[in-house]
């Protein structure tokens, strides 16, 4: 059995989770608390991160590389086109959103979202900068037509259904306007979109859940 470790408020988790409900790939959810760094998390997850993997094979990490092993593993339905480009300019989008995109937003979490004392003007400034930066490589790779890739849902929704409203929330907290908004990047009609998949409603209901208690 599959298990993922994590946490349903974590978008990281959620990406993942995503992806295994969206290919009906039985699995256990293990939550465990952010802070949570003991000596069995670390040797699955050396960097002490969640979401991580239980798998057949062993212990994985990195939600991207957790979706790429699903991928190979249970290649239908697929989140790859199988064109090896289109699934290259795939893998790109997603690592846009992650790894650029969303990092840049997650500086401002702490204030934003968890009581951290308010940001210098300096600071702020700052990664209000990078963050417009992100966003503006973003609106160059996203199509939007209607899946964030083009017309097929894959891997790239994963991450895009997962992070953008985070990014929205966290930057409207700080600047008081949401920044991908104000970029013109219109993404909450897609987030709606993509919330109307079954799969997609299992992840916002269990994190809504997850939030209230």
């Amino acid at each position: 059995m599959f298990i993922l470790h994590g946490s349903p408020i974590s978008n990281y988790h959620n990406k993942v989770k995503l992806a295994l409900l969206e290919k009906g790939i039985p699995f256990e959810e293990r939550v465990i608390a952010f802070r949570d760094k003991t000596p069995e998390m670390l040797a699955a997850s050396p960097m002490g991160k969640i979401p991580f993997a239980t798998t057949e094979h062993g212990s994985l990490c990195e939600s991207l590389v957790i979706l790429e092993y699903l991928e190979a593993m249970h290649p239908t339905p697929a989140l790859l086109p199988a064109d090896p480009y289109a699934a290259a300019k795939v893998r790109e989008l997603a690592s846009v959103v992650g790894w650029h995109l969303e990092m840049a937003a997650r500086q401002l979490y702490p204030s934003a979202f968890f009581g951290a004392p308010a940001l210098s003007e300096s600071n702020s400034a700052r990664i209000r900068r990078e963050v417009e930066q992100k966003i503006a490589g973003f609106q160059r790779l996203a199509k939007f037509a209607p899946f964030v890739a083009g017309d097929t849902f894959t891997m790239a929704d994963c991450a895009a259904f997962a992070d953008l409203p985070v990014v929205g929330l966290a930057t409207k907290a700080i600047y008081g306007e949401d920044l991908l908004v104000a970029a013109g990047v219109d993404y909450k009609p897609y987030v709606k979109m993509i919330g109307e998949r079954p799969a997609a409603q299992k992840v916002v209901a269990d994190r809504k859940a997850a939030q209230v208690r």
